[in-house]
Order: structure tokens, then C-alpha cells, then sequence
């Protein structure tokens, strides 16, 4: 019998990349989802089962959970890929779109990890592969909130992978840098439209849309989702994976250079950047 692996947020990006990749082997049978799984045709005619599913809803997670169980047993190896920014400033961006985006990037991939555990438990093994950020270990300005998100899936995933480990359940956090993905596009919209034009923060919101324009175009700081979808595939197929898989040389860089200068001369380094007051 094949692997099931069961994907989040396959209608773009990442998460469709990956699971065109995955489709590809003969020893898994990938479960790509969207909320809109009509957005999915071409992941079905590569071999992809399609589900509808959306991680802020209990009936939809239960039910695609259920379903893949009701054929294999358990799922295999779920990929917690959904998830968005939600960009500005921590005074002036609404709370709304912030529990939004915490429903989406931490209590989705949590609830969906819950609904598969007693399964993997039961079967004696499994694999979480959590799609994290380079985000989760340094955080820009006009995005603390998204920053929060991913630090908190940095925690449980560290947590889950030492209380998973006696059920042969192995863990996987994924820290991808910039992808050329609609993440970007997605983020300034949301950082553009966070505050009036004339407020407080004007200046630094617009240093802040440049420079993320400006890091996303760059062929040198970022990268193609492919680049994502190959370390996917290595956390789902080593014999022993990593608990950690930073993904591009620039996310790498900037992950060690925070650790080395310290927050002060980062925050320096930050101002000079983004041209923020101190």
C-alpha cells in the first residue's frame, strides 16, 4: 500500500509545487487541498487526489482527515503548508486580519496536526512537515504580526517533535527565505492598505513595500518555489530528517547575521534599510 500524504494550501505556490512533485512517485498518494478544490485540475490530472479543505474550519479538517484515514488507515505524512501574511504596523494593523492570519498559519496547522496524531499513533509512524519561515527567527518591521505566527509555529513544532518521537512520529519544521511565490504581492497589498497614507508610520510602510518589492524581484534574494518543494521532499523521504531545513542561501545568511550582530547593531542595520526614525 502507498503512503498518503496529505497537503494544505496546494492552489498556489509551495504547496501546489510540492504536491506536483510528490504526485510524481509511485510510492505516495498525495492529497492535495484548497478551499476551492475546482482551483485544483491540474494536481488531479497528475495523479493528485483532490479534497476540498480550509484550516479555519472544524467539519472541513475532520472530514478530509476522515477521509484519507478511511483508505489508508492513518495519513502518512501531513504537510502543514497553508498560510499568508498579514503586514503593518503593530499599532495601526486591525486585529481582525490578525486572528485572520493566527486561525490560518498557527491554529489550522495545529488543529490539523491534532485530527492526525491518534492515527499516526496507532499505526506506529508518521511524519509533521510544518512550513515555518526564515520569519520565525527574525522579524522586519511591518511585520511583527506575521513574525508572531511563525515564531509560534517555530515553538510547536520543537514541541511536538520531542512528544511525537516515542510514537515513531518524526518532525519537520521547513524555514523557507523569500519564494517568488503570490506571497509577496499578497503581503504589500495587506502592508498598503494597513494605515492612511499620511499617518504615523507613513514612511516607514512605504520603506518597508519598497524594500519587500524590491527583495522578491531580486533573482539573488530570493528563489522559485521548486527550491521549497525539493526540501519537502528530502524531509519526507530521509530515513532520519532534520528538525530544521532553512531553504535558500540568503534566508541562511540573514538568520546567521541576526545571531551574530545582536539586536542592537541588527536594529541599526534595520534603519538603515528601511530609513526608519529611531
Amino acid at each position: 500500500m502507498t503512503a498518503s500524504v496529505l497537503i494544505t494550501g496546494t492552489s498556489s505556490g509551495i504547496g501546489r509545487v510540492t504536491a506536483l512533485r510528490l504526485a510524481r512517485r509511485p510510492e505516495f498518494t498525495v492529497y492535495a487541498t484548497a478551499r476551492r478544490p475546482e482551483t485544483l485540475t491540474d494536481l488531479a490530472d497528475a495523479g493528485a487526489r483532490v479534497l476540498p479543505l480550509d484550516v479555519t474550519e472544524e467539519t472541513s479538517m475532520a472530514r478530509a482527515v476522515a477521509e484519507v484515514e478511511a483508505e489508508h488507515g492513518s495519513v502518512g505524512v501531513l504537510i502543514n503548508n497553508a498560510g499568508y501574511g498579514e503586514y503593518g504596523t503593530i499599532e495601526e494593523t486591525g486585529l481582525e486580519g490578525v486572528r485572520r492570519q493566527f486561525e490560518t498559519n498557527v491554529f489550522g496547522l495545529s488543529r490539523m496536526t491534532q485530527l492526525v496524531l491518534p492515527g499516526m499513533r496507532r499505526a506506529n509512524r508518521g511524519r509533521v512537515v510544518n512550513v515555518g519561515s526564515m520569519g520565525g527567527r527574525i522579524v522586519f518591521p511591518a511585520g511583527g504580526y506575521y513574525h508572531a505566527s511563525k515564531y509560534a509555529v517555530e515553538a510547536l513544532t520543537d514541541a511536538l517533535r520531542f512528544e511525537a518521537a516515542p510514537f515513531g512520529v518524526k518532525v519537520s519544521l521547513i524555514e523557507p527565505g523569500l519564494i517568488r511565490t503570490s506571497f509577496g504581492d499578497t503581503a504589500a497589498r495587506a502592508l498598503t492598505g494597513s494605515a492612511a497614507p499620511t499617518g504615523p508610520y507613513a514612511a516607514l510602510n512605504t520603506a518597508a513595500e519598497q524594500q519587500m518589492t524590491q527583495a522578491y524581484d531580486s533573482k539573488i534574494l530570493s528563489a522559485p518555489p521548486e527550491s521549497v518543494a525539493k526540501v519537502i521532499e528530502r524531509a519526507v523521504t530521509a530515513a532520519r530528517p532534520k528538525a530544521r531545513y532553512v531553504v535558500t542561501p540568503a534566508a541562511k545568511a540573514l538568520i546567521h547575521t541576526r545571531r551574530l550582530l545582536g539586536a542592537r547593531v541588527f536594529d541599526a542595520y534595520l534603519r538603515m534599510q528601511f530609513k526608519a526614525s529611531a
